[in-house]
C-alpha cells in the first residue's frame, strides 16, 4: 500500500478500520517514540525552560541556614524517684533510663517552651517576618502569629536521642548564624527552669490536699465534740472503762456485804436463842449466920475457965459439956445455920448477850441499807453502760473518721515536707541534667538552591517529557510507515509527501 506524509508532518487522517467498527490503534516501537518525541522538540523545549526558570527563580528565594548545636547529657535524678502522695506502695521506684531521656525530650520539644523562647527573644527579633506588626495587633491576630512562630520554631529544631545513651542532641537552624546561637542557648536556659515546674512542682496539689483534709477533720472534731457534749461524756473510752472497774467493785463489794449480812443475822439469831435461856437477874451475894458457932466458942471458953476453979468431974464443968455437946450437935445437925443477908442484880452475861444483839441488829440494818444503796448503784453503773453500748457504734464511727483523717493530715503533712525538702535539694542544681555542649554561632551555612536547582531540572524535564508524550499519543492517525506497517500489518511500498492546502483544497 502507498503512505502519504506531510512535508511538515503526518498527515492528520481518518484512523485506518478493519472491518465496520473496530478501530486500527497506532502500534509504536521505541525508534517511533524517539523520532516522535523530537518532532515535538520545540514545545517540550519551551515546557522544559518555563519550569526551570520558575524553579531556579524559587532556589535564588532561598537563604543559608545556620545551625547552632548542643548536647545534654541525662542521668537519673531525685525527680524521678516515685513518691506517692498517700501511702507506700511503690515508693522509691524509678523509670528506665531510656524513658528519662525520652520524657526528657518530650520536654524540650513542648510547645509551651518554645512559646517561652519566643517571649524572651521577642517575636519581632526571631522572626521578623512573622513578627511583623505584633505590637498593633488584635489578641487574635497575636494568637495567631504565635502560633506560627512556634511552627517555624518547631520546623528548624531539631532534637535527637540514642536509645540505650543518656545524651540528647539538639539543633536549631536560623537564617542568622548569631540568632541561631542565641534561640539555642535560651531554649537550654529556659528548658532548665520549665522541667523544675513540670517534674518537681508537686507541693502544691499536696497541699491542697492537706487543706482539705484538715478541713474535713475539723468538721469531724466538730461532730465528736458536739456527740461526747451532747451524752455528757468526757472521755468514751475512759468513762468505759471507769464503769466496768465501778461495777466490778461494786459488785465485790455488794457480794461482801451480802455475806456479811447472811454471817450477822446468823449471829443474832444465836444471840437470840442464848439469850431466851438466861436469866435477866441473878444473886450478886449472900451472907453466913456465925451465931451458934460463935456461942459454942463462948461455952468452951467458958468451961476452960470453970476448970481453972474446978475439976472436970464437977458439977459445972459437966453442965458446961452437956451444953457444948449439945450444941456441937445442933450445929451438926444444921438445926442452927441460918442464911444471912442476900443481894439480887442483873444477869451481865445476859446484858451482853443483849448488847450483841443490838449491836448485830444495827450491823445488820446497815449492811441492808449498804446492800441496798449498793445495788442501785449498779443498777445506775449498768444503765449507763447500756446507753454507752447503745451510743459506741455512732462513736466508733465518729473516732474511725477522726483516725482516719488525722491519719491522712499526718501523711500528708509529712508527705509536703519531704517533697519540699527534695525540691529544695533539687533546685539547689540541676545534678541530673549537664548540658555537655553550649551553642556557639556556627561559620557555615547549609542551603537548599543547590537542590532546588536540581530539583527544578529534573521536575522540569520530566514535565517536558509529559508533555511531548501526551502531545505524540493523542494525534490522530498514524504518524510513520513503519509504524503503519505494525499497525496493519501490511508492507509499506512507497511514500510519498503530501502537499499542503492552498485555497481550500487538500
Amino acid at each position: 500500500m502507498a503512505f502519504n506524509s506531510f512535508s511538515q508532518g503526518p498527515a492528520a487522517v481518518t484512523p485506518f478500520r478493519r472491518g465496520e467498527d473496530a478501530p486500527v490503534r497506532a502500534r509504536y516501537a521505541p525508534s517511533d517514540i524517539v523520532t516522535l518525541l523530537w518532532r515535538e522538540r520545540m514545545l517540550m523545549l519551551v515546557v522544559f525552560l518555563a519550569i526551570l526558570a520558575l524553579g531556579v527563580a524559587a532556589a535564588m528565594t532561598l537563604h543559608p541556614l545556620f545551625s547552632a548545636q548542643s548536647s545534654v547529657l541525662v542521668r537519673l535524678g531525685q525527680e524521678y524517684v516515685y513518691q506517692p502522695s498517700a501511702g507506700d506502695a511503690a515508693r522509691g521506684a524509678v523509670p528506665e533510663s531510656d524513658a528519662v531521656v525520652q520524657s526528657e525530650v518530650e520536654i524540650l520539644s513542648s510547645a509551651q517552651l518554645k512559646q517561652q523562647v519566643i517571649d524572651k527573644i521577642g517575636l519581632s527579633r526571631l522572626y521578623p517576618k512573622i513578627g511583623s506588626g505584633y505590637a498593633t495587633a488584635t489578641p487574635d491576630q497575636r494568637r495567631l502569629m504565635m502560633g506560627r512562630a512556634i511552627a517555624a520554631m518547631d520546623k528548624g529544631l531539631k532534637i535527637v536521642s540514642t536509645p540505650g545513651a543518656p545524651v540528647v542532641r539538639i539543633s536549631f537552624s536560623h537564617p542568622d548564624p548569631q540568632m541561631a546561637a542565641l534561640a539555642l542557648n535560651t531554649l537550654l536556659d529556659q528548658y532548665l527552669i520549665y522541667r523544675r515546674s513540670v517534674l518537681l512542682d508537686q507541693a502544691a496539689p499536696l497541699e491542697d490536699q492537706r487543706k482539705s483534709f484538715e478541713a474535713r477533720l475539723a468538721q469531724a472534731d466538730e461532730a465528736y465534740e458536739n456527740f461526747l457534749g451532747s451524752n455528757n461524756i468526757g472521755d468514751f473510752e475512759a468513762e468505759k472503762a471507769s464503769l466496768a472497774q465501778l461495777q466490778s467493785s461494786l459488785q465485790q463489794q455488794k457480794f461482801t456485804a451480802d455475806d456479811q449480812l447472811k454471817e450477822k443475822q446468823g449471829e443474832l439469831d444465836g444471840l437470840t436463842q442464848q439469850a431466851g435461856q438466861l436469866a435477866p437477874e441473878i444473886g450478886l451475894y449472900h451472907d453466913v449466920d456465925h451465931a451458934a458457932q460463935d456461942k459454942l466458942t463462948d461455952l468452951k471458953v467458958q468451961r476452960e475457965n470453970l476448970l481453972g476453979r474446978y475439976r472436970s468431974d464437977a458439977s459445972p464443968v459437966r453442965d458446961m459439956d452437956a451444953q457444948i455437946t449439945a450444941l456441937e450437935r445442933a450445929i451438926a445437925s444444921g438445926a442452927m445455920q441460918g442464911e444471912g443477908a442476900k443481894r439480887v442484880g442483873v444477869n451481865p452475861v445476859y446484858q451482853t448477850v443483849q448488847s450483841d444483839k443490838i449491836q448485830a441488829a444495827a450491823q445488820i440494818s446497815a449492811l441492808q441499807q449498804s446492800s441496798e444503796a449498793l445495788g442501785a448503784q449498779i443498777d445506775q453503773v449498768t444503765e449507763r453502760q447500756l446507753r454507752l453500748a447503745q451510743l459506741e457504734p455512732q462513736y466508733q464511727g465518729l473516732t474511725r473518721d477522726r483516725d482516719v483523717l488525722q491519719n491522712n493530715v499526718r501523711d500528708f503533712t509529712v508527705k509536703e515536707q519531704e517533697t519540699e525538702a527534695a525540691d529544695a535539694i533539687a533546685r539547689q542544681g540541676d545534678d541530673s541534667i549537664s548540658v555537655v555542649e553550649r551553642p556557639v554561632a556556627p561559620t557555615q551555612g547549609k542551603s537548599l538552591r543547590r537542590p532546588v536547582l536540581v530539583l527544578a531540572v529534573l521536575l522540569a524535564a520530566f514535565t517536558a517529557l509529559c508533555v511531548g508524550l501526551l502531545r505524540v499519543f493523542l494525534r490522530p492517525g498514524i504518524p510513520t510507515p513503519a509504524s503503519a506497517a505494525r499497525t496493519l500489518d501490511l508492507p509499506v511500498l512507497v511514500t510519498a509527501p503530501m502537499k499542503s492546502s492552498v485555497g481550500g483544497r487538500g
